[in-house]
This record gives C-alpha cells, sequence and structure tokens, in this order.
C-alpha cells in the first residue's frame, strides 16, 4: 500500500521517466549500478551479502525496483492485501510478468548489496501469503492502484529527501472478487 502511496504522491512534486522504489537496507556496494531508467521493468540486486552474493530465487524482485510510470499502470501498481510480512514482493513480479513484461538485472558485482541486519519480530509474517499468490490474477485489476484510499499525507521537504508521512488502514476485502483466499487479520 505504502508503494502506491508513494507512486501517487511522487507526482505532486514533478513528473517522471521511471520511479524507483528502493527498500532503507539495502545499500549498494558499487557506483557502476545506473540507477537510471533503461531496461524497466528493473531488479536492480544481483546479490545480497545475507545470501552470500546471490539471487535466493529466480523469480526474487524486491529490495531495489525500477518502472516507467505506464509500466506501473499497467499491471494497476503495487497490491494493498498484503498486511504483515511477506509475499508483496514475489506478487510484483506476477503482476509484471502477467502484463508481459520482462524484468531486466544487473550481473555480478555491479548489483551486489549489504542489507543491514533486522529482524521482523514487529511484523509477523503473512499466512496468507501464498494463497494471495497462487491467486494473484483474481485481485490483478481490483487490487491496487485503482482502490487505494487513504487520507492526505503530511509532507516534509529536506534537503536530502522528502519525507510523505500517511494513516494506511487496511481497505475493505473484496469477497465478490476474491475468493480464494481469507482476509488476513
Amino acid at each position: 500500500m505504502l508503494m502506491n502511496v508513494g507512486y501517487l504522491e511522487s507526482f505532486n512534486f514533478s513528473q517522471w521517466d521511471c520511479l524507483i522504489f528502493h527498500d532503507v537496507d539495502h545499500i549498494p556496494l558499487s557506483y557502476s549500478n545506473y540507477y537510471g531508467c533503461g531496461s524497466m521493468p528493473r531488479h536492480f540486486i544481483s546479490g545480497e551479502d545475507v545470501w552470500n552474493y546471490e539471487i535466493k530465487y529466480e523469480q526474487l524482485f524486491g529490495g531495489v525496483t525500477g518502472f516507467t510510470e505506464n509500466q506501473i499502470v499497467s499491471f494497476n501498481g503495487f497490491p494493498n492485501a498484503y498486511w504483515r510480512w511477506g509475499g508483496e514482493d514475489d506478487d510484483i513480479y506476477k503482476r509484471t510478468t502477467g502484463v508481459g513484461l520482462a524484468r531486466t538485472r544487473p550481473a555480478g558485482q555491479m548489483g551486489y548489496y549489504n542489507v543491514i541486519p533486522h529482524h521482523h519480530e514487529s511484523a509477523p509474517q503473512n499466512k496468507n501469503r501464498f494463497c494471495l499468490l497462487d491467486n494473484y490474477e483474481e485481485r490483478l485489476h481490483t487490487d491496487g492502484l485503482n482502490n487505494i484510499k487513504y487520507e492526505r499525507p503530511s509532507v516534509s521537504l529536506s534537503l536530502l529527501y522528502t519525507n510523505i508521512s500517511v494513516d494506511i488502514r487496511r481497505l475493505p476485502w473484496n469477497r465478490e472478487r476474491w475468493r480464494h483466499c481469507e482476509e488476513n487479520k
């Protein structure tokens, strides 16, 4: 949900050729990993220290990703149905490939990242994630940019970043369309 908010709010500041979504705990190790708009959609990571600088599985598509505006619109943005930890990055991969987009990724050390150690104790695993992933197609056109609702955010501009604070709430579960999974409470 926060990715959709970031996407929508970014256009209040400027028009963008592409948008890069970067987890704050991922530190790039190479200046040559080009954060430009070519070859989108792009997974900027070719390996992480936590996985011995390898990709854990081929469909991995989280941490640092980039898209053009039209690409994000084509897959209806990011899923809002995920609460708790796990599955949303894999859903984004399925959404992009499901609308015919091919992800790119750098090779070798250029795409290496270190991950700041953290734990997910404050955000328990999403027990419904596998069902949501297996049935992403039933939510593709009804869960994303077209169903997001949030109050006007608070915005503060700093020299190096813009802080957008928003109060997010779970959206109503679409029982008519999302029949295969239960609402994750």
